[in-house]
């Protein structure tokens, strides 16, 4: 049976952010392709034509898919391990050892299967004998021989563990084309939003706009208890080999705090400025809404009904699922 795990990375050590994030998602070959289907049932359900990635989610018309995926997700009882980095302390150490960033970037891919891949295989059971490493594309990839050094590591690891498994092939594919990938992007994401407390920037529709959807998928059922045990951060800070273990519960709860008084605020001044039968474009107007920003002032007129937050989202949802 085959076992595959799928990678990506976000805010590369050279970029201009305090840390760089790589993330890793482990999942049986026949599970995998019935997560497909279901996603391919859900883009199918809402009519959305191009892939997923959080960073380019800044109108709020795709927020139904998004949800849908977001919601059906957390329920097949994943695991996502992610593995932060401190680009200070890690470009610090660079210039140090008189090593460039390039050569940098070569040695965490060396250390990164250790913490990421094997706390994802460690529990396979001995009918997984081949595993395969995908690796969202990227050219400068091929150049730094990421794939092979991947699958070296991955492989090195099972032999000195006594598993039984072995890393038949790590390669790439286009993002467009792997589901999987995209869903990696999009939780990898939604925590890098968290950690990074974007949230907290006003003055964008942007991030406004993300804080809806991530609050939006949360309130739903008990995806804050799942999401808190299906993602594991581990982050390097430079302190010899110790590795901390992230407990992503206080960045959510942080987020959840600010958002629920920024929502009752908005929902103060819709409640103030209504008038008897206004239309949604002028409330949205005299609000200062974006045509971005629709369907979150539709979620709030609804609450202010007395219904829930996503009803005329999601319950076109449970009628196909």
């Amino acid at each position: 049976m085959k076992y595959s795990i799928f990678f990506d990375e976000s805010n590369k050590l050279d970029a201009e952010k305090k840390y760089s994030y790589y993330g890793a998602y482990g999942v049986e070959q026949n599970k995998c392709e019935k997560i497909v289907e279901d996603i391919q049932q859900i883009l199918r359900l809402t009519g959305k034509k191009s892939e997923y990635h959080f960073t380019e989610y800044n109108n709020d018309k795709d927020i139904a898919p998004y949800l849908y995926c977001l919601h059906h997700f957390l329920k097949t009882n994943f695991q996502i391990n992610i593995f932060v980095v401190d680009n200070d302390t890690a470009l610090y150490f660079s210039k140090s050892a008189d090593i460039s960033v390039t050569e940098l970037r070569n040695l965490f891919y060396v250390k990164i299967p250790e913490r990421l891949f094997y706390g994802l295989t460690r529990g396979l059971s001995d009918d997984y004998r081949t595993v395969e490493i995908i690796v969202d594309h990227s050219p400068e990839y091929g150049k730094m021989r990421v794939y092979s050094k991947l699958k070296q590591q991955m492989n090195a690891h099972a032999i000195y563990r006594g598993m039984k498994y072995y890393v038949n092939k790590a390669w790439y594919k286009d993002s467009h084309k792997s589901i999987p990938l995209q869903i990696v992007d999009l939780f990898m994401g939604i925590v890098v939003f968290l950690m990074e407390k974007s949230y907290l920037n006003l003055e964008d529709d942007k991030p406004i706009i993300k804080s809806d959807l991530i609050y939006r998928f949360l309130i739903e059922g008990n995806n804050i208890d799942l999401f808190q045990k299906q993602i594991n951060i581990f982050k390097w800070d430079g302190q010899k080999d110790i590795i901390h273990e992230v407990d992503i519960s206080e960045y959510l709860s942080q987020f959840i705090v600010f958002k629920t008084q920024f929502d009752v605020g908005e929902m103060t001044k819709i409640s103030n400025i209504k008038l008897p039968n206004e239309s949604t474009k002028d409330l949205r107007l005299k609000l200062g809404y974006t045509n971005n920003q629709l369907r979150m002032l539709l979620g709030y007129l609804d609450q202010l009904d007395g219904k829930g937050r996503n009803t005329f989202i999601m319950q076109n949802y449970y009628n196909e699922f």
